[in-house]
């Protein structure tokens, strides 16, 4: 899609975790892209800080030199979420590191903070005669990394899991897994929105939720939560933490990410996280999920390869167009964005048509030279 010269160009991608000697090499081959925007956004899922021992409830923790925070503002990116089941992993002083380091950089950072009311805060950007206010929200929560009003955290929006019993005289049998959102959570957020709409143009959500490695299945809370923020006058909402690709949902005119899956992520296992009971247990939600040595820094599914960045065009306050740009990861954990003349682009394409259908959204996906338009069929 062309765009004209006073349009405002955000560009926004899921996961970010360079866990390497060189940070910024992680975005060399995509680099271009988000500094073409007027704003960039992304999800960080690493703590920046030398600081902290790994709380007993973190299951993966990783944490990178504080330079990383340069390398992300010099990738493009102004806007982070640092709200994510990872945001409290090493204790209190390296979830403070990292965010001063970001701050240090210009970085406007969402979701986190000293106390509830500083974590439900919106980051507001005014730019080319718009005013866009960023919220972002965390589904997976360990216990005690959400804030409350005397502890710093993460903003909430608890899931809430019921197991109903398909034949209930049958013991061990098979059952449904019904989700919920937390009704004061949920109220909170969209109390946050209101305000936010009052104060800004457009009101976009970052929600890190869903269900981790399994294709294509979204989860019943994520639904509800969408519709609800929208409802509510959110105007677009990215997901990210499944580290693989969701299908995408048009509502009410409004587009709903439920998951970017990855884009900048450095993971190279250790024969103690291979042989580790608590990695295992969640291995098998992916068949496929297995060590391959021409991906050595990037121990993921398969499926957690194939990528997007969001590319929303916004004029005179309202957002005129939604699209993707499909991204590969390389074997060198880096984010490539395709030509549509690779055969990649159109395995992205085809995979984002396949787990949409799978969950009945009637979304439609037009090819434009080498972007993927979003429209309700």
């Amino acid at each position: 899609m062309v765009n004209k010269a006073n349009d405002l160009v955000l560009y926004a991608v899921g996961d970010v975790a360079p866990y390497r000697e060189d940070p910024g090499s992680i975005f060399q081959c995509v680099a271009v892209i988000p500094r073409q925007a007027d704003i960039a956004f992304c999800q960080l899922e690493i703590n920046l800080s030398h600081k902290g021992t790994p709380l007993p409830q973190a299951r993966l923790a990783m944490r990178a030199d504080p330079k990383t925070a340069q390398a992300i503002k010099e990738a493009g990116f102004s806007i982070v979420s640092f709200a994510s089941n990872h945001c409290m992993d090493w204790g209190r002083e390296a979830f403070f590191d990292t965010i001063h380091a970001l701050e240090e950089q210009g970085l406007m950072v969402i979701g986190v903070g000293r106390n509830i009311e500083e974590a439900r805060k919106p980051a507001i950007v005014e730019c080319k005669g718009t005013r866009i206010a960023f919220l972002a929200y965390n589904s997976i929560l360990p216990q005690g990394y959400w804030a409350e009003t005397d502890r710093p955290g993460c903003a909430p929006m608890r899931g809430l899991t019921l197991y109903e019993q398909i034949e209930h005289d049958q013991p061990g049998t098979p059952c449904r897994i019904h989700t919920f959102p937390h009704r004061d959570d949920l109220q909170a957020m969209v109390d946050d929105i209101r305000k936010a709409k009052s104060q800004a143009d457009l009101v976009i959500l970052s929600m890190h939720w869903g269900i981790h490695f399994i294709p294509a299945v979204i989860a019943e809370y994520q639904k509800e939560i969408a519709r609800v923020a929208i409802d509510s006058g959110g105007d677009l909402i990215l997901g990210h933490h499944a580290h693989i690709l969701k299908g995408i949902e048009v509502y009410a005119g409004k587009v709903v990410f439920y998951s970017l899956c990855n884009f900048a992520l450095d993971l190279s296992p250790t024969k103690e996280m291979l042989e580790s009971p608590r990695h295992k247990e969640i291995q098998v939600l992916n068949p496929s999920w297995q060590p391959d040595p021409e991906y050595p820094t990037y121990y993921l599914p398969p499926d957690s390869r194939k990528t997007i960045i969001v590319k929303c065009v916004i004029s005179n306050g309202e957002i005129r167009s939604v699209s993707f740009l499909p991204t590969y990861i390389n074997k060198q954990s880096q984010p490539e964005v395709l030509s549509s003349k690779d055969e990649r682009f159109g395995e992205v394409v085809r995979y984002m048509e396949e787990i949409t259908r799978d969950q009945g959204f009637n979304t439609k996906y037009v090819i434009e030279r080498d972007e993927v338009l979003i429209r309700k069929a």
